[in-house]
């Protein structure tokens, strides 16, 4: 059977899973179509969660990333993984207590205003709208490839599908369907893994063939990275660090603090019958998380060496002998194996004889190293011939390690569930904060609880149409517009939801300052670089200092610099407005006793 065939039949199969799944647990109530009815098992809940949590950055993106980097890269596994943690102790035990639906309802309430969650709906909103864009991205890079159509077209299959069981199953059809989406994504994750790990080092463990012996060398397979890297000019695999030490420590602390304030992610833990089983659906999604992100380090060296080994025989020769500017080691353009070209097709892999040699030069030609540019010299490059999206490298992989056809397909099925999955979960958050937090709440308290239904399958609708055509048009590439969003939820939703549960003087007028300040000075920032609204013409950063003008930090990580900010002006503020109300300071205490073994009364009111 053809690789296109096989890759239908898998993927067709997959959606006629999780449409059905939609059908069958279809939402009929608000509960339901919010909080799956406060019904989940704890283990299903934390399956779902590590879905919703594992997007298209997680499984398309990220291991392309550390690639891409080597150790610079590990900031995406520290802050997404440590961020998960900092969620599950700190935030998601007191907020299911608390037993609102939204985060909206949470900060209004607390903070006595609707003035405040007004304010956290538009951080909301801007999180999780520039967040959806990655998987949008990600469901375009993948379709392209494995169905054979163009990004564009892509992106509307993806749109479709999420709005088949996203609107008509809510939070309880995503739920099952998430469940569904984490197993078919985790086996597509590890058995390619598993098989590359066996070639390279004999270890069927990746997590373990990492530091094992690579094909018989005497040398770790890191080692072996580091050498086929510094040979072709680029940054030592091991050690390179994400521009500067200050850079990498605040982009990792901005994408830990953005992971705890996701709204998309902190609604799950809504869903489960109790507050105790709010902490152990956590503690389980952590499990069902590590699996992956532990992984994904193995995945990312061994995809970066199978593709040097593909361009460069050198690459599996002695190492004290081998020649990487020999031109019989450089792989002849007409004799490429398959899969380049049919990544050639999706244009997310280039190649430009810029010599004229009829063969493949792939290093870098920005390289400083004296000794290199000689090299190059010597063997008559005239620059690096092959350009390779780093968002393609998990989905590549297989079919470079040259892995049997069903491996491939359910490579392509598991990219698709992590970006459906995920996306469907901020589309709920959008909805949510929409309908039932400002239309039912704060504009049309009369609404009926079929109106308010109707009000979220529509908001839905219209939130797949914007997504889609944001996804049409990123800012950058899956994991760093995801790293964008993660920024703004650092920089608004994190600090005012920490401040309201652990600071019970923390009164409306700080609260609803401090999101300004935050989600205004991190916005600024983001598009003084990136352009107003990710419109690129339209960025400014030349006018005020520069690229990373502040302190050398790059964009995607001011998020930490901007929570820094929402904290201080909250706290400023709070110094010289009104106190916060006796009842609420009650309250707060009694949020953060830590009891909680029955549900709370009304958590499903509204």
């Amino acid at each position: 059977m053809s690789l296109q065939t096989m890759t239908y039949l898998v993927v067709g199969f997959t959606f006629a899973i999780y449409i059905g799944i939609a059908i069958w647990a279809r939402a009929g109530s608000t509960s339901e179509f919010y909080v799956a009815g406060g019904s989940v098992h704890p283990v299903l809940n934390g399956m779902a969660t590590g879905a919703d949590w594992m997007s298209a950055a997680s499984f398309i993106s990220m291991a392309g990333l550390i690639a891409n980097m080597g150790y610079g890269g590990s900031l995406f596994l520290m802050g997404w993984t440590g961020g998960y943690v900092l969620l599950a102790m700190l935030l998601a035990p007191y907020l299911r207590k608390f037993g609102k639906f939204t985060v909206p309802q949470f900060v209004g309430d607390r903070f006595y205003s609707k003035g405040a969650s007004s304010v956290a709906v538009l951080c909301l909103l801007a999180a999780s709208l520039t967040y959806i864009i990655g998987q949008m991205t990600g469901v375009g890079v993948a379709f392209s490839r494995f169905l054979g159509v163009s990004n564009t077209t892509g992106v509307f299959i993806g749109m479709g599908i999420v709005f088949m069981y996203a609107v008509f199953g809510g939070m309880k059809g995503i739920t099952y369907t998430q469940v569904a989406q984490y197993c078919v994504l985790i086996l597509a994750y590890t058995i390619p893994a598993i098989f590359i790990s066996l070639q390279l080092t004999g270890n069927p463990i990746p997590q373990l063939g990492l530091g094992s012996e690579y094909l018989d060398t005497g040398h770790s397979l890191l080692n072996k990275v580091d050498q086929v890297v510094t040979e072709l000019g680029f940054a030592k695999y091991t050690t390179n660090v994400r521009m500067s030490i200050l850079n990498q420590f605040v982009y990792t602390v901005s994408l830990m603090i953005g992971t705890a304030g996701l709204p998309h992610v902190i609604i799950r833990f809504f869903t489960v019958p109790k507050v105790k089983d709010a902490r152990a659906s956590a503690g389980w999604a952590l499990v069902f998380i590590a699996i992956l992100y532990t992984t994904a380090p193995a995945v990312a060296a061994m995809a970066r060496l199978n593709l040097h080994a593909t361009v460069n025989k050198a690459v599996t020769q002695d190492r004290e002998t081998a020649d990487f500017f020999a031109a019989e080691n450089q792989l002849v353009w007409d004799e490429r194996p398959a899969w380049m070209d049919r990544w050639a097709v999706t244009g997310l892999l280039k190649f430009e004889d810029k010599n004229g040699d009829g063969r493949v030069q792939y290093y870098n030609d920005k390289t400083k190293d004296a000794a290199v540019v000689a090299k190059v010299e010597a063997a008559g490059w005239a620059g690096s011939e092959l350009k390779v999206n780093r968002d393609i490298m998990v989905l590549a992989n297989p079919e470079i390690a040259l892995l049997p056809n069903w491996v491939i397909a359910l490579v392509a099925a598991g990219g698709l569930a992590a970006a459906l999955s995920t996306a469907a979960g901020l589309l709920l958050a959008i909805s949510s904060a929409i309908s039932h937090d400002l239309l039912k709440d704060m504009w049309m308290p009369d609404l009926s609880e079929k109106g308010e239904l109707m009000a979220g399958k529509i908001a839905m609708a219209c939130s797949i149409v914007v997504a889609g055509y944001l996804g049409l048009n990123p800012p950058d590439f899956a994991a760093g517009t995801v790293a964008i969003a993660f920024g703004l939820a650092a920089s608004s939703i994190f600090p005012c939801l920490m401040m309201g549960i652990f600071n019970k003087k923390m009164n409306k007028e700080g609260a609803i300052a401090g999101m300004l300040a935050g989600l205004g000075i991190t916005m600024f920032y983001v598009f003084a670089h990136k352009g107003i609204f990710f419109i690129k013409s339209t960025a400014f950063v030349n006018s005020v200092g520069g690229p990373n003008f502040f302190l050398g930090i790059e964009p995607n990580a001011f998020g930490a610099i901007g929570a820094v900010v929402n904290f201080a002006v909250a706290y400023v503020v709070s110094k010289i407005t009104p106190e916060c109300p006796e009842h609420i300071t009650h309250m707060v205490e009694d949020v953060r006793i830590p009891r909680g073994s029955k549900a709370v009364d009304g958590s499903h009111a509204h």
